[in-house]
């Protein structure tokens, strides 16, 4: 494969990757407030003290720390599209907050493996370098 089809592979893979991450972790906390994704049928808000939206103050946190994965994901792969010549940088990025959003669930885990593949495809190949004379 060439260096563009490898440059656009990664972009992809790792743009997906961020969606989803950032679309479970939305789908994941409107599931906590019953909406449209389940109800609560065990336990309801504020039941116990160490609780927040019926789920442990914990596993909200993962989903916090989760979405602010994401938003990197997503970010990585804009400037690896934005920055070719900076793959390695951003697949670095890509790479290290699709691993760190396992935290949260990942996006249902697909959406870490999407991030991990596009990060490990950004850092397998080289960029050409074009350069201007004046």
């Amino acid at each position: 494969m060439s260096s563009s089809s490898l440059h656009i592979a990664a972009f992809i893979l790792s743009l997906t990757g961020g969606l989803i991450i950032i679309i479970g972790v939305i789908a994941a906390f409107l599931s906590t407030l019953g909406l449209p994704f389940g109800m609560h049928y065990v336990m309801e808000p504020g039941m116990m003290d160490r609780y927040w939206f019926g789920y442990p103050s914990g596993w909200m946190l993962g989903l916090i720390l989760a979405f602010v994965c994401g938003i990197f994901v997503l970010f990585g792969a804009i400037m690896l599209n934005a920055r070719p010549t900076e793959h390695v940088t951003w697949g670095i990025v890509v790479l290290i907050f699709s691993i760190a959003s396992f935290m949260g669930m990942g996006g249902y885990f697909v959406g870490a493996i999407l991030g991990i593949a596009g990060g490990a495809v950004a850092l397998s190949y080289r960029a050409t370098r074009t350069t201007q004379e004046e």
